[in-house]
């Protein structure tokens, strides 16, 4: 197997329904497994918040996530963001309707100055999302 590479979020109590949310918009297999799956020990009430996440898509997607760990406090921070890109316009365009439906539209889905048709949005989950339709150079 190759290496990847991939995002991994992390979440402050919800990476449950954001993954869920995710599998929605980008289909695929979703696996989870909590706190109390692996027998962490004092892991009292977090025992049912997401130790790791994974969701892998027909398309070659791959996200990771977790709650955060117990003892461990949540920086939500503004350096991550999401790059999806492609040449499939109907396919970006369904992920950008459900990303950018409840969340906040930074920039526009439109044609850009490199060419390409490039948005960038925040989920309801405070995640940065970028979708770029690469456009065929004539």
């Amino acid at each position: 197997m190759a290496s990847r590479l991939n995002p991994y979020i992390s979440f402050d109590g919800n990476a449950r329904q954001a993954m869920e949310f995710y599998k929605e918009v980008f289909g695929g297999s979703l696996r989870m497994n909590t706190f109390g799956d692996f027998g962490e020990k004092g892991a009292g009430d977090a025992a049912d918040k997401i130790m790791h996440a994974m969701l892998e898509t027909d398309s070659g997607f791959t996200l990771m996530a977790s709650d955060t760990p117990p003892g461990m406090e949540h920086k939500p921070g503004n350096n991550i963001s999401v790059s999806v890109s492609g040449e499939d316009a109907d396919e970006l365009r369904g992920y950008w309707d459900k990303l950018s439906g409840d969340g906040t539209v930074s920039v526009p889905l439109e044609k850009q100055m490199w060419g390409d048709v490039f948005g960038m949005c925040t989920d309801r989950f405070g995640i940065v999302w970028m979708i770029n339709i690469n456009q065929q150079q004539s």
